[in-house]
Order: C-alpha cells, then structure tokens, then sequence
C-alpha cells in the first residue's frame, strides 16, 4: 500500500484534511489537477467554527496578517473614517466582530449582542474572518507540505477500484496508487463522487451570479454594499473593485465557458441600472444556486468532504466553512481507524453530524435566494424579516446562523456544553482552552485538581492530555481533537457519564483490532 489516504483535490478542504491527518502520523497524498492554487475570487471570509478549528491548529498568526492587510485595503476606500480618528477605531473594532448579511439585508450588528450568551462567547484571536479563499489555501498548502503531505499538482484522478482492503487510484497519466482510503474533496461536480455512485439529491438551479474584481471607469456610478434592484441583486465592495450580480432569469447556459469582460459589463449594467464600463477584469466567477447533498458522505473506503458532499449558492461564504469542519471532523476519526484504536462506528459518526450540518446550510442559503428574489411579494417578505432583524433577539438569531455558532452535536450527556464548540477561556497559567490542541489529541481539562478524574483517563495516556489547571465555571471538560465538548461536568465528584464518553470518542487502552472497512 503506497499511502493510507488519498486525497482527490488540494483546494483549502483537501489541504485542511491533509494537516489533520499528517498531524495524526497517516501518510497522505493530495492530488490536484491545477498547477498552482487557485487565485479566482471566491470566498471572503470565515465563519467562527472554521476559524476557532484554524486557531487550534496554529494557524491565527499567518491569517490575523492576511486579515489586516485586507482591513487596511477596506478602510483604503474613499469615504472611510480618517486615520487615527474615534470613528476609524469603533470601526476597525466592529469588523473584527461576527455580523454580516443575510439575503442582502446587510444589518446583523455585533454590537448588540448580549455578552453573557455563551453560543457567542469566543476568543477575538480566533474570530479571523476576513480572509480570502485564495490566501487560506496558500497558508494550508504551506502546512502542508511542511508537516509531510505530498501535494503532486497538474495531476488528476481518472477512476478507481474498492474493495474490502483498498482503493486502486487510477491517474491521467496511466499510472496507478494504492491507498487505504480515497477522500473526494474535488469539488461541486466531484468525479469522485460520480464513480462512487453516491446519490446527490436536491434542487436544480435558478439564478446567474457574477462575481470579479475589475477595474471601473467610475466606481461611484456603483451605490456601496449589497443593493437589491428591479431585475436582481448588486454587490459593490466591500474591498476597491469587487462586484458581484444576481440575475433571476435562469441558471447560466453554459458554466464552463470562459468569463468574457461583455458577459461581466452586460450582467453589470443590466442589474445596476447604470452605463458603468468595465476596463479590466482581473478575476472573474460564474455561480448558481443548484443546492444539492450527498445521502451519505461515505460508502466504504471511499469518503467526501465539502463541495464535493454538498453544493449550494455561495451566499454568506457558507461553503469554504462548512468545507473546513468537515475536514476537521473527518481526520481524526479516519485516523483513528487507520491506527486500529478507534471504537466501533467511529468512521460512520462523520456522516451523522456533519450531515444535518450540511442540510441546515442548503436551507440557510435557499432563503436567501427567495429574499433576493424581484417583485412586491419578496419585498413584503425583506420588510418583516427586516423587522425581525431589528430586535434583539432576531438579530442574535441570525447573527448567529450566519457565523455558525449555533451548530451542536447530538453527543449525548446532560451538561449544556455537551456537543457544542468547547469555550476558550484564560487557564492559570495564562495559556487558552484553544491553545492546547495542538497536537490532535482529546483533550480532558481538569479545573478543580482532581485526582480521581487524572485516574480514570490515565490507561488512555497516549490519546488523551489531561489540562490540570485553574479554569472558570466548570470542574472539567472532556473536548474531541475537534474542538467539540465530548463530556463536562460542574462537580468535579460527579464522574457520571465520563467512562461512556471515553469509550466512545477515545476507545480502550491499547490497540483495539476493529473492522477498519
């Protein structure tokens, strides 16, 4: 067997999912079609769970530098706040804050939001959101290859045969590679997923976006922000010429063919109303709102992860997130399998949280589509979901179904914490909650000292870190490598529940011989 894992795909899902397994010790190939990452505008930000699963991997410090320098190419704008100006400070401070839109309605406020809610309790070192897709991939890439991926570029998967032992990888080039599990993170119309024969229900496409970065002859005929119009919807910025149309006549007649400046200029003047010229394109994407989920994201030894498990309009930079935790979800567990320790149905449990957080988003982005869509009987609709926004409750609410904190798995246990994103706090030493995640491992925080609780994990010292230090609120914790609350307790007495969590994310001391397939 020449890797355990191959990955069809080296965009930020398949490079992601190529850093958690190399951080578990699998080897592990990338393959990619392209011969350099992607530079095509897509995706402009990231949601709270993907950037706090960044920042326990190490990675807050390469993207707080991508994330001011496109604070810096924002503010450059005309009409921002001047430098060193009260106004320019609340608003730097705002943008590092979760907020955003929802179907165009462009007034979620952070700023109202209740601060003892603890679905919003984070630590602003991880709330990174204003990254580009393009930089997030080259800064996984780099990890990648630096922590022992191979990455093999200008290479792609043809076909390939399972069976109960492995998968046979066939490539372009005629040569074969047999790996001990194949993951598809290739991509919306993934050949992957295509072979395999996963099904792939849904709903067909209505709309025509656009989105380029392009040089205008005057940007100011442009209204700023999200504008919705008589035929569809207009995005100007929010970085120096950023554009972005919706048209609601039909899906586009051919995805693939090239972006033309013509297509871009007619979509353009269309939509806005105006006789804005177009004189450079620098990069351009065609969408749609085809809105579709894989039953299952594994058969066999054969897997999927992001757009490759689900498809939706990129409405709320939803995919690039939903893409990222589906990796951070899966290497662990396909880890595990493949050192023989992970308990039974372990593999199987990707598919059953991930997906349902993959159906909630096709839902999320579906009414944004309807929000968007022309006519009286939509602007009804904004008007009273715009109501609802300007409470505060409505607006918690959607503030956080766009930012993605209200995801939670159905773990089991009673605590409130079990299966939600573990909180990060100050430990004693100084160091965070988030901070020790490092190395992939569960992690059982102990805040009150308790030899008992050291006791009882102390078998299963090679996959658990056991935290003793001073912590708030809660006696202990038991947090997956995900960062998702396996086990927690206020009463560092009350070990209910703890033995059935470590058997069932963590397994029994030493090697368990498990059904690997």
């Amino acid at each position: 067997m020449e890797y355990e894992v191959v990955i069809a795909g080296g965009g930020p899902v398949g490079l992601m999912l190529a850093c958690e397994l190399r951080l578990q010790g699998v080897t592990t190939l990338v393959l990619e079609r392209l011969a350099q990452p992607d530079a095509t505008i897509k995706a402009g930000g990231i949601t709270i769970p993907a950037a706090e699963a960044l920042y326990r991997r190490g990675f807050s410090g390469a993207l707080a530098e991508v994330r001011q320098r496109m604070l810096d190419l924002f503010l450059s704008r005309p009409g921002m706040p001047k430098p060193g100006s009260g106004e320019l400070a609340a608003l730097q401070q705002r943008m590092k804050k979760i907020g955003g839109h929802f179907g165009g309605l462009f007034k979620l406020d952070p700023t109202r939001l209740d601060p003892a809610d603890p679905d919003l309790r984070f630590n602003e070192t991880a709330a990174i959101t204003m990254v580009p897709q393009y930089d997030l991939e080259l800064i996984l890439n780099e990890r990648a290859l630096a922590w022992g991926a191979q990455v093999r570029r200008e290479c792609e998967l043809t076909g390939f045969e399972q069976d109960e032992t492995g998968v046979i990888v066939e490539l372009a080039d005629g040569n074969r590679i047999r790996a001990g599990y194949l993951i598809g993170c290739d991509g919306g119309r993934s050949t992957v997923r295509r072979i395999a024969g996963f099904d792939f229900p849904g709903t067909d496409p209505t709309i025509t976006g656009h989105q380029a970065l392009v040089k205008l002859d005057d940007p100011d005929k442009l209204p700023k922000g999200w504008n919705r119009t008589p035929v569809g919807m207009l995005v100007s910025g929010p970085v120096p010429g950023r554009i972005l149309t919706v048209e609601f006549d039909g899906p586009p007649a051919d995805r693939d063919a090239p972006i033309t400046l013509e297509e871009l200029q007619t979509s353009l003047r269309h939509v806005s109303g105006t006789d804005v010229t177009i004189e450079e394109v620098h990069s351009a994407t065609r969408f749609t709102d085809n809105a579709r989920q894989a039953s299952t994201y594994r058969l066999g030894r054969v897997l999927l992860a992001g757009d490759a498990a689900h498809v939706h309009s990129p409405f709320g930079g939803q995919g690039l997130n939903l893409g990222l935790v589906d990796a951070v979800n899966l290497g662990w567990k396909l880890a595990a399998t493949i050192a023989g320790w992970a308990p039974e149905g372990l593999l199987d449990t990707y598919t059953e949280e991930r997906h349902p957080i993959g159906a909630r988003v096709l839902e999320i982005t579906r009414a944004q589509v309807a929000l968007m869509r022309p006519g009286p009987l939509t602007s009804a609709l904004r008007d009273v979901v715009s109501d609802l926004m300007d409470t505060d409750d409505g607006n918690a609410y959607f503030v956080k179904m766009i930012g993605g904190v209200e995801q939670r798995y159905q773990l089991g246990g009673t605590h409130p914490l079990a299966g939600k994103r573990t909180p990060d706090f100050e430990l004693g030493d100084g160091s965070w909650v988030g901070e020790h995640f490092l190395d992939g491992k569960t992690v059982l925080f102990d805040f009150a000292d308790s030899a008992e609780l050291r006791e009882t994990v102390a078998p299963l010292a090679d996959r658990v870190t056991v935290v003793s230090l001073p912590g708030k609120e809660i006696a202990a914790m038991l947090v997956r490598p995900d960062g998702y609350v396996a086990w927690a307790t206020d009463d560092a007495g009350d070990l209910d529940g703890l033995a059935d969590a470590l058997a069932r994310w963590v397994g029994t001391p030493g090697l368990v011989s498990v059904a690997a397939g």
